[in-house]
């Protein structure tokens, strides 16, 4: 099994998620996990007490779960936001700016390689919900 990858302060929450369908039936469950082609927005009457949404990457092409992770870090979602399966590398400092911050992948990632990526770009061109500033907003004010 890999280590997971966190890049949060916080206490790790120790709870297995539960599949959507099982968490829109139950009241207590705190982590959820979303299969690719789910719908996030299922959850956003419930953002204020999950601690841990769970998004599943099948296959490295799958860009579903960006999505799924942008539409609910724009809607307030502040617990871990983790992208699981086939992670990779190269995916890394894309899915930072659309809000994950833990992984789950299928295969070890090499640690110094993904400082490396994490840094890689001083300077980016969208908007995205990670706060960075676009370059032609600090070229135009």
């Amino acid at each position: 099994m890999v280590d997971s990858i966190r890049l949060r302060d916080d206490d790790v929450h120790e709870e297995p998620a539960v599949s959507l369908d099982s968490f829109l039936d139950q009241s207590n469950a705190t982590a959820v996990r979303i299969e690719a082609g789910e719908d996030a927005r299922q959850l956003l009457p419930f953002l204020d007490r999950l601690s841990l949404i769970e998004i599943d990457f099948p296959v490295f092409g799958d860009g579903r779960g960006y999505s799924a992770a942008q539409i609910l870090r724009e809607s307030g979602y502040t617990g871990e936001l983790r992208a699981s399966g086939d992670v990779l590398l190269d995916q890394l400092a894309y899915m930072r700016r659309c809000g994950f911050d833990a992984f789950a992948p299928d295969s070890p990632i090499n640690p110094e390689l993904m400082q490396q990526a994490l840094s890689r770009y001083d300077h980016v061109y969208q908007a995205t919900s990670d706060q960075r500033t676009p370059i032609w907003r600090l070229r135009h004010g």
